[in-house]
């Protein structure tokens, strides 16, 4: 064990953890994305479940993705203590242990998929497992340390939630809610590699091969504005089935519009000439992404909202 990890159980023997210690092991941040799409897919499904219902579900929901976010963050110690963003998480910081985020996290992943198919049904709870799994076994330990395509398909992980929304009410898959799932997949690898291009080293440093580390901050640049031009055409086309209507076209549109001009902003942009320009460019495109996916789902919900009185779906 290394000198630093040893200082951190130390320090996190002492008692020193409080409620929001365990909390912001859940990834709370991802954990709203996570309640709002599924919550979405819910609402959006045809037909309707019980309210009670509904929020025991998302609740489960919930708690099975900050189950996730608990392990991920037992399995990455190592790595949150040497990248500078991640260093204030509750284990680098020396607030819990590793043992305990283990324990937290199985604890939770277990009490989430069995709730949830008691709740609702076991489609939907056998979604979330496979959620848990995919996001813990098959990104975090396998692909984030292995492949540069690792959030290109760890990005599944974190699509899946408007799929079990979806489930909770149909007990099923549709091509709806497969959209749903693809919007957000698609979504996550120009999302995610534009954090990279302005996060300097820390990648590097933590020994991770994300894309700009491996291949140079131009193959990046070109992968961002390829994907983004997928993202358009999924995002668009989702406006013609069953969750879209003119709401979502308009903001589609709009968004996807605005989302290409900043990606092909950022793959024009030439790293000889100003390192303050680019930094602006990438934070400015990731930012404009984290409004993205929640306008499209919030384009979703409306469309569903309102068609019951005439002013959604087409």
């Amino acid at each position: 064990m290394s000198g630093a990890s040893i200082n951190t159980q130390a320090r996190a023997s002492h008692g020193d953890a409080e409620f929001g210690d365990y909390f912001a092991l859940l990834k709370p941040r991802v954990m709203s994305l996570v309640v709002f799409t599924a919550a979405v897919g819910l609402l959006a499904a045809p037909g309707s479940v019980h309210p009670f219902v509904a929020f025991c579900s998302i609740l489960f929901i919930a708690v099975g993705g900050g189950a996730s976010g608990a392990l991920n963050m037992w399995y990455d110690a190592d790595i949150d203590r040497v990248m500078k963003r991640t260093q204030g998480r509750p284990i680098p910081a020396g607030k819990v242990t590793e043992g305990e985020a283990l324990a937290v996290g199985v604890a939770l992943s277990g009490f989430a998929v069995v709730m949830l198919g008691l709740a609702a049904n076991w489609v939907a709870a056998a979604l979330l497992a496979f959620t848990i799994f995919f996001y813990v076994v098959i990104y975090t330990m396998w692909l984030k340390r292995w492949t540069p395509q690792n959030i290109v398909i760890g990005g599944a992980a974190g699509a899946f939630p408007p799929m079990i929304g979806w489930a909770v009410v149909t007990g099923g898959i549709s091509i709806e809610s497969v959209l749903m799932f693809t919007l957000t997949f698609m979504w996550t690898p120009p999302h995610f590699w534009a954090l990279c291009l302005f996060m300097k080293s820390d990648y590097k440093d933590a020994g991770v091969p994300m894309l700009h580390v491996t291949h140079g901050r131009r193959v990046t640049r070109n992968h961002i504005l390829v994907y983004t031009l997928l993202l358009a055409v999924v995002a668009i086309g989702m406006a013609f089935t069953g969750v879209g209507g003119p709401i979502y076209l308009t903001t589609a549109v709009i968004l996807n519009g605005l989302f290409v001009a900043g990606a092909i902003s950022i793959w024009r942009r030439n790293e000889e000439i100003s390192e303050a320009d680019g930094y602006k460019r990438e934070k400015g495109f990731f930012a404009l992404s984290l409004a993205y996916l929640f306008l499209h789902f919030g384009a979703i919900l409306a469309e569903a909202t309102l068609a019951p009185y005439g002013f959604g779906g087409w």
